[in-house]
């Protein structure tokens, strides 16, 4: 989606920038892992086969793609965004006939950086861009019956289970954004900034917090 080829989100923890070809490699090994192949439902591609990808990805009108990094790392001035990268963040556009919803997916790739609360953030962050930016009133998430860390985080933001599926062994939580779950959202999220996008820089331009339309 291009809406955010140019866009940075500034968190507390973390940052989001744009998936660009030059986070393929580091994604690629990521989706070596049977375990983020079987989290992801993903067949394992080759390195070709992920830029083209990461390409189809950019130009799709209904898929809108972060790349997470580590906000710590990636503040020191000789950072490179590859080794501040810790997983990424989708919001798909489900249904042609209604664009106000919207399906989140979230990969905490890096072990290391599981059980930290990132995941929280990241997902109230994307709440707020497809609120905001992309005018989504309903949010859906499908995840593992056995990733019951996800699926009480999800319950904590207000996800209500919508069903069950046992033969994909998969939940599917949603959430409608009434007037007052909006405010809440937008208010707690209110210090993510949002900043013109500038590769392997910690100090972009045009800093500004995240406004709504």
């Amino acid at each position: 989606m291009k809406i955010n080829e140019n866009t940075l989100l500034e968190g507390d923890k973390v940052v989001l920038v744009p998936y660009n070809d030059h986070h393929v490699p580091r994604y690629h090994e990521w989706m070596k892992s049977p375990e983020l192949q079987l989290l992801t439902a993903s067949e394992p591609l080759t390195l070709e086969q992920e830029y083209e990808m990461q390409r189809s990805w950019r130009e799709d009108n209904d898929k809108c793609t972060f790349i997470i990094l580590d906000k710590q790392r990636w503040s020191e001035p000789a950072a490179q965004e590859e080794q501040c990268m810790l997983g990424d963040v989708n919001m798909f556009l489900t249904d042609p006939t209604d664009l106000s919803l919207a399906e989140l997916e979230i990969m905490i790739a890096e072990p290391s950086y599981r059980g930290k609360g990132l995941g929280k953030e990241v997902t109230c962050m994307m709440l707020c861009y497809g609120i905001s930016k992309l005018g989504i009133q309903k949010f859906e998430a499908k995840i593992g019956l056995d990733n019951t860390v996800s699926i009480a985080m999800f319950k904590k933001l207000h996800f209500q289970e919508l069903s069950v599926c046992k033969v994909f062994g998969e939940v599917t939580l949603g959430m409608t954004v009434d007037p007052s779950l909006r405010t809440k959202l937008l208010g707690d999220m209110a210090y993510v900034k949002e900043r013109q996008y500038q590769r392997h820089s910690s100090q972009p331009t045009g800093a500004g917090v995240m406004t709504t339309t």
